[in-house]
C-alpha cells in the first residue's frame, strides 16, 4: 500500500453509515447547486440591476460595498459553521441540519432582497444570506471528507465544479424568463429551497456522538475555527493559497454586466441576455471539462497538471478580456475562462481534501480551505475600484491574470498523489499518520 493509500485509510471516519455514492453525489449536487444559485444569480445580475435601479450612477461603489460587506461575512460564517457542524450531535444528523437549517433560512432573506429600498438595507439582508447559505456550504462541503471514498473524490470533485457552473446557469435562466424584479427574487428563493430539501431528503447522515474527553463549543473553540497554522501544516498552506490565487482570477465574473454598460455602452434592458449567454458559454464548456478532468485525474492519480492548467488558462482569458475590441472578443475570453474553470473545479477540492490535517474537524478544517473561497469575493471589490481608477478594466483584468499564474506556480509545492512524504514538496500532515522522522515540515 503506497503513502497516499496509508494516508487516505486513515482520514476515513469509520462507524458512520455511509450514503450510497450515486445519492451522495445527488446530495452533494443538488446542495451546492442551490446555494450557489441564491450567491451567484444576484453576484452575476440582480444585485447589478437592483442597485441600478437604487443608486442611480453610484450603483457601481455601491455593488462593492454590498458585495465586499457579504464577503466578510462569508469570511466569518464559514469557519464557524464547520466547527458547528463538527460539534453537532442532534439526532438529524451533524451535516443534515445545517443543510436545512441554511437551505430554508437562507432562501428566505434572498427573498427579502427584493422588498430592500435602500443601499444600507441591501448590504444588511445580503450579509445575512451570505452568512446562512455559508452554513449550508460548509456542512456540505464536509460530505466530501465524511463520506466519499479516496479513490473517487476527483470525480466527486468534478460534479462539485458542475453545480458551480449549471447554478448561475439555471438562476440566470429562471430570472431572464421574468419580468418584474420581486418574481426574479422569488425564482431564486423557490429553486434554492427545493433544492436544499432534496438534498437532505436523500443524504444518511447518523447522529454524531462526541469522542471521549472532546470539550464543548466554547469562545476559545470557536476562536479556533479561523486558523490553522501554515507552518505546522504546509501542504495545507499551499493548498489554500493557490485556491486564494485562482479564485482571485476567477471572481472577475462579477463585473462582466458592469463591464458590458461601461466599455461596450450596452443598454440595461440588454445587458441581462449578454450576461445569460457568457453564462451559458462558460457553463457549457465548464461542465463538460469539470467532468471529463474528474474521471481523468482519478484514473491518472495526477492533480497538480489540471491545477497548473487551470491558473494559465485563467489568466490567458483575463488578458483577452483586458484588450477585448468588441463583445465577440469578450465570448473567446469567456470561452478560455470557462475550460480553466471547469479544469480547476474539478480537481481543487478532491486536492484540498487530501492536505485535511484532521477527519474528526473535518467541517472546520475545510471551512478554513472555504475561506479562500470567499475572502477573494471581498478582497476583489476591495481592490477594484483602485484598479478601475488606475487603468480602467484593463488594469483590473491584468491584475487578475498575474494572480492567477502566481496561483499556479504555487501548486507546484505540493507533492502529487503518490507522493506524500517526499521532502522535495510541502508536507501533508494528520494526526492520525506521520511523516517519517527523516522528513521535516516545509514552512510555506
Amino acid at each position: 500500500m503506497s503513502r497516499s493509500d496509508d494516508i487516505d485509510v486513515a482520514f476515513e471516519t469509520p462507524g458512520r453509515a455511509a450514503t450510497p455514492l450515486p445519492r451522495l453525489v445527488g446530495v452533494i449536487l443538488t446542495s451546492n447547486m442551490g446555494a450557489l444559485i441564491a450567491l451567484l444569480t444576484p453576484l452575476q445580475l440582480l444585485l447589478t440591476l437592483h442597485l441600478t435601479r437604487i443608486a442611480g450612477p453610484g450603483a457601481a461603489a455601491a455593488f462593492g460595498i454590498v458585495t465586499g460587506f457579504g464577503a466578510l461575512f462569508a469570511l466569518v460564517a464559514n469557519p464557524l459553521a464547520g466547527r458547528i457542524s463538527d460539534r453537532t450531535a442532534a439526532r438529524f444528523g451533524r451535516r443534515r441540519t445545517w443543510i436545512l437549517t441554511g437551505g430554508v433560512s437562507g432562501s428566505l432573506a434572498v427573498f427579502a432582497l427584493a422588498f430592500t429600498t435602500e443601499v444600507w438595507q441591501v448590504a444588511l439582508v445580503w450579509c445575512l444570506t451570505q452568512t446562512l447559505f455559508n452554513f449550508q456550504q460548509a456542512a456540505t462541503s464536509a460530505l466530501l471528507a465524511d463520506q466519499v471514498p479516496p479513490l473517487r473524490r476527483g470525480t466527486v470533485s468534478g460534479f462539485v465544479g458542475f453545480a458551480a457552473a449549471a447554478g448561475p446557469l439555471i438562476g440566470l435562466t429562471a430570472v431572464s424568463a421574468i419580468a418584474a424584479p420581486v418574481a426574479q427574487w422569488a425564482a431564486v428563493a423557490v429553486i434554492s429551497l427545493v433544492l436544499a430539501i432534496v438534498a437532505v431528503l436523500l443524504l444518511r447522515d447518523p447522529q454524531h456522538t462526541r469522542e471521549p474527553g472532546q470539550s464543548g463549543l466554547n469562545v476559545v473553540e470557536l476562536a479556533k475555527s479561523f486558523w490553522l497554522n501554515p507552518w505546522r501544516h504546509p501542504a495545507f498552506g499551499w493548498a489554500w493559497a493557490v485556491r486564494f490565487l485562482i479564485t482571485c482570477a476567477y471572481a472577475s465574473g462579477t463585473y462582466n454586466a458592469f463591464f458590458l454598460i461601461q466599455r461596450f455602452g450596452v443598454a440595461e434592458a440588454d445587458v441581462a441576455g449578454i450576461v445569460l449567454g457568457l453564462s451559458l458559454l462558460s457553463v457549457a464548456l465548464l461542465a463538460v471539462t469539470s467532468v471529463i478532468a474528474g474521471l481523468v485525474s482519478d484514473r491518472l492519480r495526477r492533480q497538480k497538471p489540471f491545477v497548473v492548467a487551470a491558473g494559465l488558462l485563467a489568466a490567458a482569458g483575463l488578458a483577452a478580456m483586458a484588450f477585448a475590441p468588441s463583445i465577440g472578443f469578450v465570448f473567446l475570453a469567456t470561452a478560455a475562462i470557462g475550460v480553466g474553470t471547469g479544469l480547476f473545479f474539478s480537481i481543487d477540492s478532491a486536492m484540498c481534501v487530501r492536505v485535511l490535517p484532521s477527519s474528526e474537524n473535518a467541517g472546520k478544517d475545510f471551512a478554513i480551505i472555504n475561506m479562500a473561497n470567499t475572502l477573494p469575493q471581498s478582497f476583489v471589490p476591495f481592490i477594484a475600484p483602485f484598479l478601475l481608477g488606475l487603468g480602467g478594466y484593463t488594469a483590473l483584468y491584468l491584475v487578475l491574470a498575474v494572480l492567477g499564474v502566481v496561483g499556479a506556480a504555487f501548486v507546484l509545492r505540493l507533492p502529487e498523489l503518490g507522493r506524500e512524504g517526499d521532502p522535495r514538496w510541502a508536507v501533508i500532515t494528520r494526526g492520525e499518520v506521520r511523516a517519517p522522522a527523516a522528513v521535516e515540515p516545509t514552512a510555506v
